[in-house]
């Protein structure tokens, strides 16, 4: 979870600081959503692949245990920026709003994982 926070934080403080990509910030938010679910994965003592696809590692998060709730699911959508974002391509560029949106569900993925291992901010 400790890596999931930085990854969070690096999400919220890069739009803080000029001339960095929506695209990265994209990413961190990404990470920070499959580290928190990686953590419940490791807390549940499930084996997982090293994989970026969200909905895949939380489809292992629910045959382990409680369903993830609707929202948890969103983080399915992170997973373009995991490699996609990353690279040069002829992709539009991330919006603010796709920006605000990664922060919200990645936002809700920490937390959801940190009610789920039972730790606190």
């Amino acid at each position: 979870m400790n890596r999931a926070n930085s990854n969070m934080a690096q999400a919220k403080a890069g739009y803080e600081i000029q001339g960095v990509y929506l695209e990265d910030l994209c990413f961190d938010a990404q990470q920070a959503a499959e580290k928190a679910i990686k953590a419940v994965l490791l807390h549940r003592n499930v084996s997982f692949p090293y994989i970026h696809d969200l909905a895949e590692l939380l489809t292992l998060v629910e045959r382990s245990g409680d369903p993830a709730p609707a929202p948890v699911h969103k983080a399915g959508r992170l997973t373009r920026f995991a490699i996609a974002t990353r690279y040069p391509s002829p992709q539009e560029p991330v919006t603010r709003e796709e920006y605000a949106n990664a922060l919200t569900i990645a936002e809700t993925v920490v937390r959801w994982a940190e009610e789920q291992i039972g730790v606190g901010r």
